[in-house]
């Protein structure tokens, strides 16, 4: 049994943060290349950990969006301390210290998986609905004259159309999202007025969508099909809330291979956002 008496919670440096996300790619969790520079420029002390004898044992984000809305999605132990009360502890510890950096009314968000939800729970996260991962290898198609990608131009109308779709403004997540190396991106626009938009982002197996957000079901298909037309012969993954009857449909009429799945959870009051444009959520880690 391991002596684990002196545990010291930090917070991480960028360093620190470029470990936990090689622990996830270790884990099978699949993060993007670029996932750490992103998650630092969204929040440089969002991220905490429990050092013991000066190594990091434990972390995790606790993400504030402007005082507004907090996100701890992103959660991991070392596996030789695992087992011990240490997750249990940090958990809390991270909970607790994201409350103390937002404002009184404000809700935190997460997605936890199958076996961790009792846990949250006992915690004061309530579940909103059911997440499922879903892989297809890419395949050719006609794309939609009114979809092409995203340029600087579009930026306000994208993060518009994201915070009805996240419930909060985001832009420094958002921006840097957009600029990453080898991201492709897909907007519907009809007559000037944005419809839906798309984002992929190279994993470290195949490439994720991230998010897919539509006005309707039609437009959402063929975002979809534009993203599986630009990685031909590679497996392509979409999260979809299994609220949205039509998101479910869309998996189904591809015949898309289901993954796993887990739930997104908040503690207080849950955003208001309009579900029913969400065809893939963003990101598990950061919402």
């Amino acid at each position: 049994m391991k002596n684990l008496e002196n545990l010291q919670f930090q917070k991480l440096d960028f360093e620190g943060l470029q470990t936990l996300v090689k622990w996830a790619e270790d884990e099978g969790w699949n993060p993007g290349p670029n996932d750490a520079e992103i998650y630092w420029a969204t929040d440089p002390d969002g991220y905490y950990g429990y050092f013991h004898n000066d190594e990091l044992i434990a972390g995790g984000s606790i993400v504030s969006y402007n005082k507004q809305f907090g996100f701890m999605g992103f959660f991991i132990v070392k596996p030789e301390y695992r087992s011990l009360g240490i997750g249990r502890k940090l958990w809390y510890q991270r909970r607790d210290t994201l409350l103390s950096r937002l404002n009184d009314d404000a809700s935190v968000g997460m997605d936890g998986v199958i076996a961790m939800q009792t846990f949250y729970k006992k915690g004061g996260f309530e579940i909103a609905f059911r997440d499922e991962r879903h892989e297809k290898i890419g395949e050719e198609f006609i794309i939609d004259q009114n979809i092409s990608p995203i340029i600087k131009d579009d930026f306000d109308s994208i993060l518009e159309y994201d915070k009805q779709c996240f419930g909060f403004s985001r832009p420094q997540f958002l921006i840097p999202w957009l600029k990453q190396p080898d991201v492709k991106t897909f907007k519907y626009s009809n007559n000037g007025k944005l419809e839906g938009f798309a984002i992929i982002r190279k994993a470290n197996k195949g490439y994720k969508i991230c998010p897919l957000f539509a006005d309707n079901s039609t437009i959402a298909e063929e975002l979809y099909k534009a993203c599986l037309n630009s990685v031909v012969g590679k497996p392509l993954y979409l999260d979809i809330p299994v609220i949205n009857s039509d998101a479910v449909a869309l998996t189904q009429k591809y015949n898309t291979t289901y993954v796993f799945e887990c739930a997104r959870m908040y503690y207080g009051k849950a955003p208001n956002i309009e579900i029913n444009k969400v065809f893939g959520i963003t990101t598990f880690e950061l919402g």
